[in-house]
C-alpha cells in the first residue's frame, strides 16, 4: 500500500508548478492600461462611425426640402389612375398595322398555338372565304387559344382595322371599315 502522507506531498509539489510555455499576453502593467483604453474606446468609436453613417441621408423633416409642396405631391400621389373613353369619339385611332404589331404579332408572327402565320395565304386562304365579319367576330370574341380581342386594349373598330390588314397580307381584298363617327354619320344622312 501506498503512504497517505507520501501521496500528499507528491502532489503538493506537483500543484505549486505552473506548466512550462503557458503565459499571458499582457506581460506589463503599461501593457495593461493600453488594453484596458482600447477596450474602452474601439467600441465607442465604432458607435459613433456607425451612427454616422447611419444618419448620413438627408433630411425629412422641418428645414429640408420634404416638406416642399412638390415633394409632398409626389409622396401622396395616387397609385393608380382610371382613364375614361369616350367609345363614341375614341380620339387617336391605331391603324391595322399598329394594332397587328402591338397586339397580333405575338402569336400571327410565328403562328403560335395554330394561328395563322401573317402573310400565309394557304393559312389564310380558308379563313378569308369566311369573310370579314366572321373574321372579325372571331377577333372580338376569341376562338381558340386567342382571347377576346386578341387580349388587347383596342376598340372594335381598331381590331377591325388589324383584321383587314392581316387577311389582305393573306391575299384578302378586304375593305378598311369605316370610323364609328363617319359609320353614325353616314347611317343618319338623308338619302
Amino acid at each position: 500500500m501506498s503512504d497517505p502522507q507520501h501521496d500528499q506531498n507528491d502532489h503538493d509539489d506537483h500543484g505549486d508548478e505552473e506548466p512550462e510555455g503557458h503565459e499571458g499576453l499582457i506581460k506589463t502593467p503599461k501593457q495593461l492600461i493600453a488594453t484596458v483604453v482600447a477596450s474602452f474606446v474601439v467600441p465607442i468609436a465604432a458607435i459613433i462611425l456607425l451612427v454616422n453613417y447611419v444618419d448620413f441621408g438627408s433630411r425629412t423633416g422641418a428645414g429640408s426640402d420634404g416638406q416642399q409642396a412638390d415633394a409632398v405631391a409626389l409622396r401622396i400621389q395616387p397609385v393608380g389612375r382610371v382613364e375614361i373613353r369616350d367609345a363614341a369619339n375614341p380620339g387617336v385611332l391605331r391603324t391595322g398595322e399598329q394594332v397587328y404589331q402591338g397586339q397580333c404579332s405575338a402569336c400571327h408572327a410565328i403562328g403560335a398555338a395554330g394561328s395563322p402565320k401573317f402573310g400565309d395565304a394557304a393559312a389564310w386562304g380558308p379563313r378569308i372565304k369566311t369573310g370579314f365579319d366572321a373574321l372579325w367576330n372571331s377577333a372580338l370574341k376569341g376562338k381558340n387559344a386567342m382571347p377576346a380581342q386578341s387580349g388587347g386594349e383596342y376598340s372594335d373598330f381598331e381590331v377591325g382595322r388589324a383584321v383587314v390588314y392581316m387577311a389582305n397580307q393573306g391575299g384578302a381584298k378586304f375593305d378598311e371599315p369605316k370610323p364609328p363617327a363617319a359609320a353614325a354619320s353616314a347611317a343618319s344622312a338623308p338619302n
